[in-house]
């Protein structure tokens, strides 16, 4: 312990809300007051960037028949992905993935455009701009959390079609399809666990030492 450590009190809050963090797909309506949203929001923006590029953009969703539009797009992933899932193709479809329709507040997280000039960490790692917009997402998950709201991230959707929709310029790119809102509980483990589709494997399984495969 150092003379900068927190007290043991937000210590203790810091590891729970990381605990307790969970994607969530069942929402309860109602809604997200706007000072909130903007206060998550900052905290999405606060998160740390490579070459300090903050490569993260937001759309805001407020239209409904774009909101429908959207959920359109991940409907048609979600059967495309059953369809290459083969065997588990059925298991899969009676997943709950998603509650676009269901949640106070749906944003979209994008790569900005233009990325190629910053060259500043990322000259052999380009891909450190997607884990800059990742770092974004996850304090906006934690924030969330802490304030009681459910958020849920969902990846099924073609980003194509998904940029065309949104007018994303050229060179930019949607990642993130965010769910969030009010929610009446909050799941006691991973849902993927809860259903049956996939246990977590522990930590002492993915760190080594010295050497890929080597256990300490």
């Amino acid at each position: 312990m150092t003379e900068h450590a927190y007290s043991l009190e937000e210590r203790a809050a810091l590891y729970r809300v990381i605990a307790e963090r969970r994607d969530m797909r069942h929402f309860s309506g109602g809604e997200v007051a706007p000072e909130l949203l903007a206060r998550l929001l900052e905290a999405a923006h606060q998160a740390p960037s490579v070459g300090l590029m903050q490569p993260w953009r937001f759309i805001r969703i407020t239209r409904p028949e774009l909101r429908q539009s959207i959920h359109r797009l991940v409907e048609d992933e979600r059967l495309r992905t059953a369809q290459a899932l083969g065997e588990r193709s059925a298991e899969f479809m009676r997943l709950k993935v998603e509650g676009v329709l269901d949640c106070a507040e749906l944003l979209v997280a994008a790569l900005m455009d233009g990325r190629e000039p910053h060259v500043f960490g990322r000259r052999t790692l380009p891909q450190m701009d997607l884990a800059s917009l990742s770092c974004a997402i996850q304090n906006l998950w934690l924030a969330s959390r802490a304030e009681g709201l459910g958020m849920g991230w969902v990846s099924l959707f073609d980003p194509r079609a998904l940029g065309g929709l949104l007018g994303l310029p050229e060179g930019a790119e949607a990642v993130a399809v965010i769910c969030l809102g009010p929610v009446e509980a909050f799941y006691p483990a991973p849902m993927l666990v809860l259903e049956g589709w996939r246990q977590p494997r522990p930590l002492a399984e993915l760190v080594f030492e010295d050497r890929w495969g080597v256990q300490p």
